[in-house]
Protein backbone atom coordinates (compact mmCIF):
# COMPACT_ATOMS: atom_id res chain seq x y z
CA UNK A 1 0.00 0.00 0.00
CA UNK A 2 1.29 3.44 -0.93
CA UNK A 3 0.45 6.70 0.81
CA UNK A 4 1.31 9.87 -1.11
CA UNK A 5 1.91 12.80 1.19
CA UNK A 6 0.42 15.29 -1.25
CA UNK A 7 -2.87 13.39 -1.08
CA UNK A 8 -3.11 13.56 2.73
CA UNK A 9 -3.94 16.49 4.98
CA UNK A 10 -1.77 17.48 7.93
CA UNK A 11 -3.65 15.40 10.49
CA UNK A 12 -3.43 12.31 8.31
CA UNK A 13 0.30 12.80 7.72
CA UNK A 14 0.88 13.20 11.44
CA UNK A 15 -1.12 10.07 12.22
CA UNK A 16 0.75 7.98 9.68
CA UNK A 17 4.28 9.21 10.36
CA UNK A 18 4.04 9.33 14.16
CA UNK A 19 2.58 5.81 14.18
CA UNK A 20 5.35 4.32 12.08
CA UNK A 21 8.43 6.13 13.33
CA UNK A 22 8.47 4.59 16.81
CA UNK A 23 9.57 4.46 19.50
CA UNK A 24 10.74 8.04 19.77
CA UNK A 25 12.75 9.52 22.65
CA UNK A 26 11.03 12.26 24.61
CA UNK A 27 12.52 15.67 25.26
CA UNK A 28 10.98 17.21 28.38
CA UNK A 29 12.03 20.81 27.71
CA UNK A 30 12.36 23.47 30.37
CA UNK A 31 12.53 27.13 29.40
CA UNK A 32 12.02 30.40 31.23
CA UNK A 33 10.20 33.56 30.16
CA UNK A 34 11.03 37.21 30.80
CA UNK A 35 9.10 37.14 34.08
CA UNK A 36 11.11 34.16 35.33
CA UNK A 37 8.27 31.65 34.96
CA UNK A 38 9.50 28.15 34.13
CA UNK A 39 7.74 26.25 31.39
CA UNK A 40 8.09 22.47 31.08
CA UNK A 41 6.75 20.70 27.99
CA UNK A 42 7.37 17.30 26.37
CA UNK A 43 8.15 16.82 22.67
CA UNK A 44 8.68 13.48 20.98
CA UNK A 45 9.66 14.86 17.58
CA UNK A 46 13.17 14.88 18.99
CA UNK A 47 16.56 13.24 18.68
CA UNK A 48 20.30 13.71 18.98
CA UNK A 49 21.65 15.01 15.70
CA UNK A 50 25.42 15.33 15.91
CA UNK A 51 28.34 14.96 18.31
CA UNK A 52 30.75 17.46 16.75
CA UNK A 53 29.27 19.91 17.32
CA UNK A 54 26.99 18.26 19.91
CA UNK A 55 23.48 18.98 18.62
CA UNK A 56 19.92 17.92 19.34
CA UNK A 57 16.88 18.75 17.24
CA UNK A 58 13.30 19.30 18.41
CA UNK A 59 10.21 19.72 16.25
CA UNK A 60 7.82 22.25 17.80
CA UNK A 61 4.36 22.92 16.42
CA UNK A 62 1.90 25.66 17.20
CA UNK A 63 -1.06 25.55 19.56
CA UNK A 64 -4.44 24.57 18.15
CA UNK A 65 -5.37 28.28 18.02
CA UNK A 66 -2.33 29.01 15.84
CA UNK A 67 -0.22 30.78 18.48
CA UNK A 68 3.37 29.83 19.26
CA UNK A 69 3.90 27.44 22.14
CA UNK A 70 5.63 28.78 25.24
CA UNK A 71 8.71 26.67 24.55
CA UNK A 72 9.21 28.24 21.13
CA UNK A 73 8.53 31.75 22.42
CA UNK A 74 11.01 31.40 25.28
CA UNK A 75 13.75 29.92 23.10
CA UNK A 76 13.21 32.67 20.57
CA UNK A 77 13.47 35.30 23.31
CA UNK A 78 16.57 34.13 25.16
CA UNK A 79 18.06 31.27 23.13
CA UNK A 80 18.41 28.79 26.00
CA UNK A 81 16.67 25.60 27.10
CA UNK A 82 17.23 22.31 28.88
CA UNK A 83 16.28 18.91 27.46
CA UNK A 84 15.33 16.68 30.38
CA UNK A 85 15.16 13.03 29.40
CA UNK A 86 12.24 10.89 30.52
CA UNK A 87 12.36 7.60 32.40
CA UNK A 88 9.66 5.50 33.99
CA UNK A 89 9.89 7.48 37.21
CA UNK A 90 8.76 10.78 35.68
CA UNK A 91 6.56 9.49 32.84
CA UNK A 92 3.33 10.37 34.64
CA UNK A 93 4.63 13.84 35.51
CA UNK A 94 5.64 14.34 31.88
CA UNK A 95 2.10 13.51 30.81
CA UNK A 96 0.65 16.01 33.29
CA UNK A 97 2.97 18.68 31.87
CA UNK A 98 1.54 18.01 28.41
CA UNK A 99 -1.72 19.59 29.62
CA UNK A 100 -2.45 22.90 27.88
CA UNK A 101 -1.94 25.09 30.93
CA UNK A 102 -2.24 28.84 30.28
CA UNK A 103 1.01 30.72 29.59
CA UNK A 104 0.99 32.34 33.05
CA UNK A 105 0.97 28.99 34.87
CA UNK A 106 4.01 26.77 35.24
CA UNK A 107 3.65 23.02 34.82
CA UNK A 108 6.18 22.27 37.57
CA UNK A 109 3.89 22.25 40.61
CA UNK A 110 0.90 20.51 38.97
CA UNK A 111 3.25 17.77 37.74
CA UNK A 112 4.77 17.35 41.21
CA UNK A 113 8.26 18.16 39.97
CA UNK A 114 11.07 20.25 41.42
CA UNK A 115 13.81 22.35 39.87
CA UNK A 116 17.56 22.60 40.26
CA UNK A 117 19.87 25.24 38.83
CA UNK A 118 21.65 24.66 35.55
CA UNK A 119 25.36 25.37 35.21
CA UNK A 120 25.60 27.34 31.97
CA UNK A 121 22.07 28.39 30.99
CA UNK A 122 19.32 30.31 32.76
CA UNK A 123 16.51 27.72 32.52
CA UNK A 124 16.68 25.25 35.41
CA UNK A 125 16.61 21.50 34.94
CA UNK A 126 14.24 18.99 36.49
CA UNK A 127 15.68 17.52 39.67
CA UNK A 128 13.85 14.23 39.09
CA UNK A 129 15.08 13.71 35.52
CA UNK A 130 17.64 10.92 35.02
CA UNK A 131 19.60 13.14 32.64
CA UNK A 132 19.48 16.71 31.41
CA UNK A 133 21.13 18.48 28.48
CA UNK A 134 21.79 22.19 28.87
CA UNK A 135 21.38 23.74 25.42
CA UNK A 136 21.89 26.98 23.55
CA UNK A 137 19.84 27.60 20.43
CA UNK A 138 22.09 26.93 17.43
CA UNK A 139 19.58 27.32 14.60
CA UNK A 140 15.82 27.56 14.27
CA UNK A 141 14.37 26.47 10.94
CA UNK A 142 10.84 27.64 10.25
CA UNK A 143 9.83 24.89 7.86
CA UNK A 144 6.11 25.74 7.79
CA UNK A 145 3.75 28.24 9.37
CA UNK A 146 2.93 25.74 12.12
CA UNK A 147 6.23 23.90 12.46
CA UNK A 148 9.74 24.89 13.45
CA UNK A 149 12.84 22.80 14.03
CA UNK A 150 14.94 23.99 16.94
CA UNK A 151 18.54 22.82 16.76
CA UNK A 152 20.24 23.11 20.13
CA UNK A 153 23.94 22.95 20.91
CA UNK A 154 24.51 20.84 24.02
CA UNK A 155 26.73 22.74 26.45
CA UNK A 156 26.60 20.42 29.45
CA UNK A 157 25.15 17.04 30.38
CA UNK A 158 23.94 16.14 33.86
CA UNK A 159 23.24 12.53 34.85
CA UNK A 160 21.84 10.91 37.96
CA UNK A 161 24.53 9.33 40.16
CA UNK A 162 25.09 5.71 39.19
CA UNK A 163 23.78 6.18 35.65
CA UNK A 164 27.10 6.71 33.85
CA UNK A 165 30.43 5.08 34.71
CA UNK A 166 32.81 8.06 35.04
CA UNK A 167 35.81 5.99 33.90
CA UNK A 168 34.45 4.84 30.54
CA UNK A 169 31.12 6.76 30.15
CA UNK A 170 29.20 3.50 29.84
CA UNK A 171 25.50 3.66 30.64
CA UNK A 172 23.81 1.37 33.15
CA UNK A 173 20.56 0.72 31.28
CA UNK A 174 18.94 -0.95 34.29
CA UNK A 175 19.51 2.23 36.27
CA UNK A 176 18.13 4.41 33.46
CA UNK A 177 14.84 2.78 32.31
CA UNK A 178 13.98 5.35 29.60
CA UNK A 179 10.51 5.65 28.16
CA UNK A 180 9.70 5.96 24.46
CA UNK A 181 6.72 7.53 22.72
CA UNK A 182 4.66 5.36 20.39
CA UNK A 183 1.47 7.01 19.13
CA UNK A 184 -1.82 8.33 20.44
CA UNK A 185 -1.70 7.67 24.21
CA UNK A 186 0.78 4.79 23.98
CA UNK A 187 4.31 4.71 25.37
CA UNK A 188 6.84 1.92 25.80
CA UNK A 189 9.44 0.76 28.28
CA UNK A 190 12.89 -0.39 27.20
CA UNK A 191 13.42 -3.37 29.48
CA UNK A 192 13.27 -6.01 26.73
CA UNK A 193 16.51 -5.58 24.78
CA UNK A 194 18.62 -7.76 22.50
CA UNK A 195 22.10 -7.43 21.05
CA UNK A 196 23.27 -7.41 17.45
CA UNK A 197 27.03 -7.11 17.03
CA UNK A 198 28.05 -5.08 14.00
CA UNK A 199 30.62 -6.84 11.82
CA UNK A 200 33.42 -5.45 9.73
CA UNK A 201 33.41 -6.37 6.05
CA UNK A 202 36.37 -8.72 6.67
CA UNK A 203 34.40 -10.50 9.41
CA UNK A 204 31.40 -10.78 7.12
CA UNK A 205 33.56 -12.38 4.41
CA UNK A 206 35.00 -14.88 6.90
CA UNK A 207 31.55 -15.75 8.23
CA UNK A 208 30.30 -16.40 4.73
CA UNK A 209 33.23 -18.61 3.84
CA UNK A 210 34.98 -16.23 1.47
CA UNK A 211 38.66 -15.39 1.40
Amino acid sequence: MQHLMNELDGAQRYKLLSSLVVPRPISFVTTVNAAGLVNAAPYSFFNVFSEDPPLVVIGIGRRSDGTLKDTALNIEANGEFVVNLVDEGIATAMNVAATDFPPDQSEIDPAGLSLTASSLVAPPRLAEAPAALECRNHTTLIVATDRRLVVGEVLAVHTRPGLIDPANLRLDLDAYRPVGRLFANLYCRTRDTFELVRMSYADWLRRNGER
